[in-house]
């Protein structure tokens, strides 16, 4: 499991995102892949193939491991957006295709 290197820093300012309708809290300027990660999530989308659990990989937005739903939109690189106070974030479930409108 992910683990940041200071868990509690005194004076840290935290936000708090919704992750699967829970709310976590989580330092602010922190990506939403490693947020997750460290929350203990196991598992950020599956395979549209297998359904296989698939996890971040390369956190340097090279790979597209960290494929999440963010705030209502499916296809978004966890490892490449910081969160933000109020953000939604869910596993990507198979293949999304986004709406046009």
């Amino acid at each position: 499991m992910l683990k940041r290197i200071h868990e509690n820093r005194p004076g840290a300012v935290l936000v708090t995102i919704t992750f699967e309708g829970e709310a976590v809290q989580v330092p602010a300027g922190e990506t939403v892949l490693a947020s997750v990660m460290a929350a203990g999530i196991g598992y950020n989308r599956t395979s549209p193939i297998s359904g296989a659990h698939r996890a971040g990989y390369c956190q340097m937005g090279v790979c597209f491991e960290c494929l999440m739903e963010i705030d209502g939109i499916p296809n978004q690189q966890a490892c490449n957006t910081i969160v933000h106070e109020g953000m939604v974030v869910n596993r990507q479930i198979g293949k999304k295709v986004a709406s046009n409108g």
